[in-house]
């Protein structure tokens, strides 16, 4: 079996078959295959080895992806691996993992190529060649520094080959670095990414110190882990920070209960406001028969207008700002989408009438509030389901937690409001 085939199946074999199938790979092949599976794998195949063999295994990673194998391990056992790594790693991984594994200094690498300003192009050539044996991140981009490590800009190698061999570094990089601090969210240094579809980019500190390199292949991981949130988010359940088959019943049961209970508390409304209507439902049953169509009508539509926004936000394309903006859009377009549904809503019960009887003489009453209805349920779902992402970021909170479920359920609540309170208006003093 090739390592990219045993890559992709590891998942699915037992204990036992993986540790079979590791030992019997090649020493080239077990180090490939060691540095291609995701850091939980890779802590949880280090574990299963004898002791002897940990040190020769983690020492094999670099100080960037040896801290994302610690962090998916308990706290003795980090202690435990941390110690068999020599001094320098040893403190290079600590330096990283005292960052949140979220934020652009737990992403990065310290292992990046850098030069002095003052050097020739021939003399940065030949420092260069000698650095690239230790194994860094990268080498497209080599970052001028001075004595305190201060970001003095960046070259490429490319750039480098081809200035004359007597200029200075200085004279031949870039001033202007595009550069995040430490502290900077995963999310927000993905955006940049995106933005300029750089290779990699500088960490900095407050006062301007590199700390590190952020490499495209991390951010890859983070878009991934983003989505994911982001998906678990929309279905009304906080997001598991482990895969699914590893995730435990308690977990799993913390993570959905809470959202889940939330959301059964606010469908309570709904039947407060049925029974706020229990007269005119006494008196024209028949109105019930469209209520599933008016609050499913108006949740489609919320969740609808809530993904969008959501997404956006997430890539940059919307800010707090623009709430006006997308208010009135939303507004158009709810009234737009509201009135095809309205219509469909009115034909579907005059020509069941036509065809089937059963509506009487207020059929066409009837279908002219399911109608009216569906137009103001569906404005309304567009426009809140809109801005609570929007409202929920300008409180601080992750707008993905305006889920799909959450919009829905408010929209029940009003839909069952808006579609009795245009009844009564249509229908008072004939059916009702």
């Amino acid at each position: 079996m090739s390592v990219s085939d045993l890559v992709e199946l590891w998942s699915d074999l037992s204990l036992d078959a993986q540790l079979q199938s590791f030992r019997a790979l090649s020493r080239d092949d077990a180090e490939v295959f060691f540095s291609s599976i995701d850091s939980r794998a890779a802590a949880n195949l280090l574990l299963c080895l004898p002791p002897t063999e940990r040190r020769t295994w983690m020492r094999l990673l670099a100080p960037d992806d040896a801290a994302d194998l610690l962090q998916e391990v308990s706290h003795e056992e980090r202690v435990s691996l941390l110690g068999l790594l020599d001094e320098v790693n040893r403190k290079e991984v600590a330096v990283l993992l005292a960052y949140a594994e979220d934020d652009a200094g737990g992403l990065m690498s310290t292992r990046f190529a850098r030069l002095r300003p003052e050097l020739r192009v021939d003399e940065a050539l030949l420092y260069l060649r000698r650095q690239a044996k230790e194994h860094l991140e990268t080498i497209y981009y080599v970052y001028v520094t001075d004595q305190e490590q201060h970001l003095l800009g960046a070259v490429s190698l490319r750039q480098l080959f081809q200035a004359p061999a007597q200029a200075t570094v200085r004279e031949v990089m870039q001033p202007a670095v595009v550069s995040v601090r430490e502290d900077s969210d995963q999310e927000a240094v993905s955006r940049l990414f995106r933005h300029y579809s750089f290779l990699a980019i500088p960490v900095v500190d407050a006062e301007g110190h590199i700390k590190g390199i952020v490499t495209m292949d991390d951010i890859v991981d983070v878009v991934d882990e983003e989505a994911t949130e982001d998906a678990q988010k929309f279905g009304g359940m906080e997001a598991l920070d482990q895969p699914y088959l590893d995730t435990g019943f308690g977990q799993m049961f913390k993570k959905r209960a809470g959202w889940l209970a939330v959301l059964f508390i606010g469908e309570m409304f709904t039947a407060s406001a049925m029974g706020h209507f229990e007269d005119e439902i006494a008196k024209a049953v028949v109105l019930t028969l469209f209520v599933p169509l008016i609050i499913s009508s108006g949740g489609n539509s919320g969740s609808q207008a809530s993904t969008l926004v959501i997404r956006a936000m997430a890539l940059g394309e919307l800010r707090l700002r623009d709430a006006l903006r997308v208010a009135k859009g939303e507004l158009v377009t709810g009234l737009a989408l509201g009135l095809v549904l309205g219509t469909l809503g009115l034909l579907r019960v005059t020509l069941s009438d036509v065809f089937f009887g059963g509506y009487g003489d207020h059929a066409l009453r009837i279908g002219m509030a399911v109608g009216i209805s569906l137009v103001g349920v569906v404005m309304f779902g567009t426009l809140a389901g809109s801005m609570l992402p929007l409202l929920l970021g300008r409180m601080g909170f992750d707008p993905a937690s305006a889920s799909a479920p959450f919009v829905a359920t408010l929209v029940d609540v009003t839909g069952l409001v808006i579609y009795f309170s245009v009844a009564s208006a249509l229908l008072g003093g004939t059916l009702l």
